[in-house]
């Protein structure tokens, strides 16, 4: 295929991802007071389930701290398209995140024909692996890294005579765009296994600048997060957790890569 070609062919895949995007955000926006009352909102509640797990683990242990978002904070729109317009964001928001492992799909469609026969091979059940590790990130991020954050946020109170008194877009914030932004982070294993197979890092290099990767990661944390301390260490320790991982899986990629470069030059 000329360079035309493969243009036409990525634009094609391009297109059908976004008209999945697009398919996905139209049934979350008919379904949208459902999912706002009973998803986006609900980590608010009590009654969330990450909350009453915590709740229970606090009564077991005699530690009253964790009971978390007891008192719900109001949550209020002061502006004349907000609400509408936080519609259309989530909407899209959640296309993106179901239609995930279909555009993950499409990528590999895209680029497998380029890859030799033991190449396909080996990477077989990479577009599975791709999209457990992003919806594992986005339920961690949403049951975890979410409830915490809110109950910090909302109820952090700096004098009794300020009431907070939420914004829909700053609430959205954390709750929409932060289970999002954990899935891709997540993904932080599989881009090292890749970068260690076209040479690009090694287990020593990892190793050697861990240092300078929580740093990155740090960052990075701050990034997806809202603009505290808290919910960037609630972040920073599973990305922490994935470095690790990663080193111990590329480890085991540059030997297995290795011992196939051997057997290539004694065969």
């Amino acid at each position: 295929m000329s360079f035309l070609e493969h243009l036409e062919e990525l634009r094609w895949h391009i297109v059908r991802s976004a008209v999945a995007v697009m398919a996905c955000a139209v049934v979350a926006f008919i379904f949208s007071r459902f999912i706002f009352d009973y998803v986006l909102l609900a980590p608010r509640n009590p009654q969330f389930i990450t909350n009453r797990l915590l709740c229970r683990l606090g009564e077991y242990m005699n530690m009253k701290a964790l009971c978390i978002n007891e008192h719900p904070f109001t949550i209020q729109n002061i502006n004349m398209s907000g609400q509408f317009m936080a519609d259309i964001m989530v909407s899209l928001i959640a296309g993106v995140i179901v239609s995930f492992p279909y555009i993950m799909w499409e990528v590999w469609k895209f680029i497998s024909p380029a890859l030799y026969d033991k190449e396909r091979q080996h990477a077989r059940g990479s577009v599975w692996a791709v999209s457990a590790l992003f919806l594992t990130g986005a339920a961690f991020g949403y049951y975890i890294i979410v409830p915490l954050s809110v109950d910090f946020l909302g109820g952090y109170k700096t004098s009794e005579e300020i009431l907070n008194q939420i914004a829909l877009n700053s609430y959205l914030t954390t709750v929409a765009y932060v289970p999002l932004g954990v899935g891709v982070i997540f993904e932080l294993p599989l881009l090292m296994i890749f970068l260690t197979k076209v040479g690009v890092v090694t287990p020593d290099f990892l190793k050697k600048y861990r240092k300078h990767a929580y740093v990155i990661l740090l960052v990075l944390s701050a990034v997806i997060t809202p603009p505290d301390v808290f919910s960037q260490m609630l972040v920073v320790l599973p990305l922490g957790l994935l470095y690790e991982l990663s080193i111990v899986l590329t480890r085991r990629t540059a030997r297995k890569h290795q011992q196939t470069i051997d057997s290539i030059e004694n065969g």
